[in-house]
């Protein structure tokens, strides 16, 4: 019947200036189901690690967390521009979340090596279901029709090649290329038009997603606890890697909110590099859960690895995450001593891994990258 739209609202875009912007209880909500697509894929990056497997892990892991962190990096883009909170727009963000919980139940099993159908199959479920938001755009605004035909586009021939790459030959130079396009999608569609996001929205989403990372981590430190407590024979080490992995998350979480971060998220390039550069920041926090674990086997020698390569698993994630927050978010307000001075710490945290008392070592280089972060006389430019 003529005038029937069955509760539904236009996707009309918000105000990118609008006051007071913050993530709504359907974000929240959506973060929460991927925490445990997180959970699983650093749990799975622990056991390859420890069980000796570190290449193999490192590289499954990678391919893994760019589909949560892709997935779930296009839904924050699109709700900072388009959230109109009606029940489609509801239910089709619980589809991506059922797929989030697809990909997750079958992230152990790419990570062992036995296939990747399931987590293709979830994140496919999660993509699909964005082209039916960038459909409802497109109807609703003719500004930004062109746009939104784009992103719907795009979305839909990158997931057939998806399809294909699982079911023909899953090489990683095919999942390269596939991701490479994947990112290569928002390039070409805002081109025509520029979606209407909101920096401090997208900043704080950043944050939340961050401490969602940097959970997992304090909950190793604290089964590190848990673990001492039970066990007399080990109680002293795992006490002390406990507070070392504490302190370590407290410097990553120092470093990121040193700097307030929207001001590289206004103008399309920088924002571009800015959201890209956050799957090393986001992955680098994710495996550094895992190495702590891994140093939990190590002082139950509950694993064969050396001590280096295990010290590694833990450093040099913390090492990669002060680097890609450094040159996202802190470079450009630090003099170039300050610079060269986090760039040579982050190097030494990467290096403690060959010291002895690896986790103090890396704990006490990481309260100096904060002390220099913190004294840095301010500046207000965020130039590039």
């Amino acid at each position: 019947m003529a005038g029937v739209n069955l509760g539904l609202r236009a996707m009309r875009p918000r105000d990118p200036d609008e006051p007071h912007r913050a993530a709504s209880p359907l974000e929240l909500f959506f973060d929460l189901v991927f925490v445990v697509a997180v959970s699983l894929s650093s749990a799975a990056l622990h056991h390859s690690e420890s069980g000796g497997h570190v290449g193999a892990g490192v590289g499954s892991y990678l391919l893994v967390f760019f589909g949560i962190w892709w997935a779930w990096m296009n839904f924050t883009w699109f709700a900072s521009a388009f959230d109109v909170d009606d029940w489609l727009y509801r239910v089709t963000t619980l589809v991506q979340m059922a797929g989030a919980l697809v990909l997750a139940a079958g992230t152990p099993a790419a990570m062992a090596g036995d296939g990747y159908g399931v987590v293709v199959a979830g994140y496919v479920v999660m993509r699909l279901a964005m082209v039916t938001q960038w459909l409802r755009a497109a109807r609703s605004h003719p500004q930004l029709r062109v746009t939104a035909l784009r992103y719907a586009a795009g979305i839909v021939v990158v997931q057939l090649l998806w399809i294909a790459w699982v079911l023909v030959d899953p090489h990683p130079v095919g999942f390269v290329v596939l991701a490479l396009a994947e990112l290569a999608v928002p390039v070409v569609a805002e081109r025509a038009r520029t979606t209407p996001w909101h920096p401090h929205h997208i900043a704080e989403r950043y944050s939340l997603f961050t401490l969602i990372l940097l959970g997992e981590s304090v909950l190793a430190s604290t089964t590190a606890v848990v673990d001492a407590l039970s066990s007399a024979e080990h109680l002293g080490p795992l006490l002390l890697l406990s507070a070392c992995g504490l302190v370590l998350a407290a410097g990553m979480w120092w470093v990121y909110f040193a700097r307030d971060q929207h001001e590289h998220l206004r103008a399309m390039p920088r924002a571009l590099v800015h959201g890209y550069g956050h799957y090393l920041v986001f992955a680098a926090a994710g495996a550094f859960s895992a190495g702590i674990e891994v140093a939990v086997d190590v002082d139950t020698t509950a694993t064969g690895l050396s001590a280096a390569a295990a010290g590694a698993t833990l450093t040099v994630p913390v090492a990669l995450f002060v680097l890609g927050v450094w040159a996202l978010a802190l470079r450009p307000t630090l003099a170039a001593g300050r610079n060269a001075a986090v760039v040579v710490l982050a190097g030494l945290l990467g290096l403690s891994a060959f010291a002895p008392f690896t986790p103090v070592v890396a704990a006490v280089v990481m309260v100096a990258v904060v002390v220099t972060v913190e004294t840095a006389p301010a500046r207000n430019t965020v130039a590039a």
